[in-house]
């Protein structure tokens, strides 16, 4: 016997609009899906944690593409048509082994939900049942006050995905409308607007009913803070005025309707969080970090780092030269002291070899009232080993070659312990151009203690886009093709490389 399929609505955001019989069957069902783009962040599920319970399984189904570009050969629609058959592939597994499966879906399912992707390959396969939700279109009117119509009018709901002057002929026409799918296609759909001779009474609204949602006259919109959860919103002239803002009826606060006094605010203090934004790709940046980084009023880092974050019109950037720790470490938290959010941005993660013990040093000393947090992030060690197997599956260790803030013979003294020790050692900061012959010597240092076949990985640019990756011996090395870009993967005795050209490091000794 299979299991059951249910795609259920949770509502446009507000928790409290989650319905009694979606909650029963999150808590209920032995496999909860939701989709994700790349940052790994679910709102469906951030709605659904409530009701979930331990024991349950969790699918994350992480869209391949959004809205770049893809190098499928089926362009767009062929990698997101792949991502839907394979994710339902992967439900299906569950159903067939008799598990119920429960899709999450943001508003209702069949409401430009992607949870219809999995009912038109599934359903037909299995018992289904979907439960409805409130629609971000509902929301939006409740949270505006104002009904979208009335008596004999009609409602049309438009993508705003449709090209501006079709999207515009449907403006004219209507009695009321909602445009959904706003984000970067928020200018054209306003632009729509205008020529439709309708802007001056259209509305947004953003993340209706959640504790985020923001509401604007439509022509007043800043078009670089429109996010997907958006909609625009044109009410029927019969169901009262323009959109004067004097005139909008937001809902009441709660402590009104009861009596009880609010709680008082929260301290508005500064604060400093120390991000690894992981090495290189932006799907290796966590999900924290990325939150982290998007809430932050001051982003603080080395320039490069920098530009890797996305450009947010609220935020300042203070980019400054790598050989500056220090510095920018006390100018993060005098910020923060200030009252500001700072996020301080590394590349990898920032407690090795990167920020965060910089930070924590000068606060220690100077700022011992700002709040730091460190947030981990993917290390360029681990994104190398991953990429040619598992060369750190057992015991080993992570050394800078740099002699920048210690002595070069203790660089040496700790490289020779490590060889001898037998343990696998990830190589930071291996060759830069003041330091051009450092990796030769640290290759003859090794080759003291270590046979000249051991095995040896140099990543290059990991993550990037000039990612490469070899494979080869600590005899056949040549040090005068790694550059600060690279990291190198000293093997141990029990490191081995695969027919098929994987390294791993074996977790026993014969």
């Amino acid at each position: 016997m299979t299991g059951r399929l249910y795609g259920v609505g949770l509502g446009p955001g507000d928790p409290e609009l989650v319905t009694v019989k979606a909650a029963r069957l999150i808590g209920a069902a032995d496999v909860v899906a939701f989709h994700a783009a790349r940052h790994g962040r679910s709102v469906a599920r951030g709605l659904a944690e409530p009701y979930l319970r331990a024991g349950q399984v969790e699918e994350l189904l992480v869209y391949p593409v959004t809205t770049e570009a893809t190098d499928h050969p089926g362009g767009y629609q062929g990698a997101i048509d792949e991502f839907y058959a394979a994710a339902a592939e992967r439900l299906a597994a569950h159903l067939d082994a008799g598990r119920d499966v429960v899709v999450l879906a943001e508003g209702d399912p069949f409401f430009y939900g992607s949870y219809m992707h999995m009912h038109k390959r599934l359903a037909h396969r299995y018992p289904t049942e979907v439960v409805p939700g409130v629609t971000s279109v509902s929301g939006a009117a409740a949270v505006l006050g104002r009904p979208l119509v009335e008596r004999d009018e009609v409602l049309t709901v438009l993508p705003g995905t449709l090209p501006t002057e079709e999207l515009a002929a449907w403006l004219e026409t209507a009695d009321s409308a909602a445009v959904m799918k706003l984000g970067r296609t928020f200018p054209a759909v306003r632009d729509a607007f205008s020529v439709a001779g309708v802007l001056d009474r259209a509305w947004y609204v953003e993340r209706a009913t959640t504790d985020r949602q923001r509401v604007l006259p439509l022509a007043d919109v800043d078009p670089e803070t429109v996010p997907y959860f958006s909609l625009a919103l044109l009410p029927s002239e019969l169901t009262g005025p323009g959109n004067d803002a004097a005139d909008l009826q937001l809902p009441v606060p709660e402590a009104a309707v009861t009596g009880v006094e609010p709680p008082p605010p929260a301290p508005q203090g500064g604060s400093v969080t120390v991000v690894g934004l992981g090495p290189g790709a932006r799907w290796w940046t966590t999900p924290e970090a990325a939150t982290a980084l998007a809430e932050a009023d001051d982003l603080v880092g080395y320039g490069p780092y920098l530009d890797r974050v996305p450009a947010n019109p609220r935020q300042v950037k203070h980019p400054s030269d790598n050989r500056v720790e220090a510095e920018r470490a006390a100018a993060a938290l005098a910020m923060a002291r200030s009252g500001r959010r700072v996020a301080v941005v590394s590349s990898g993660d920032p407690g090795v070899f990167a920020m965060a013990a910089a930070v924590l040093e000068v606060a220690a000393a100077d700022f011992p009232d700002v709040p730091v947090r460190v947030l981990p992030g993917i290390t360029a060690a681990q994104a190398v080993a991953s990429k040619v197997g598992a060369p750190l599956g057992h015991d080993f260790c992570i050394l800078s070659l740099s002699d920048v803030l210690k002595p070069w013979d203790v660089v040496l003294d700790r490289l020779r312990h490590a060889a001898a020790a037998d343990l696998v050692v990830a190589l930071y900061n291996p060759r830069s151009k003041a330091r051009p012959h450092q990796l030769f010597a640290a290759r003859e240092a090794l080759l003291e203690v270590r046979d000249p076949g051991t095995v040896v990985v140099v990543g290059r640019d990991v993550g990037g886009p000039e990612e490469s990756l070899t494979v080869t011996t600590l005899g056949d090395l040549n040090p005068g093709t790694v550059d600060m870009r690279c990291l190198v993967i000293i093997g141990s005795t029990r490191t081995r490389v695969t027919p098929s050209g994987q390294v791993y490091t074996s977790r026993t000794y014969p």
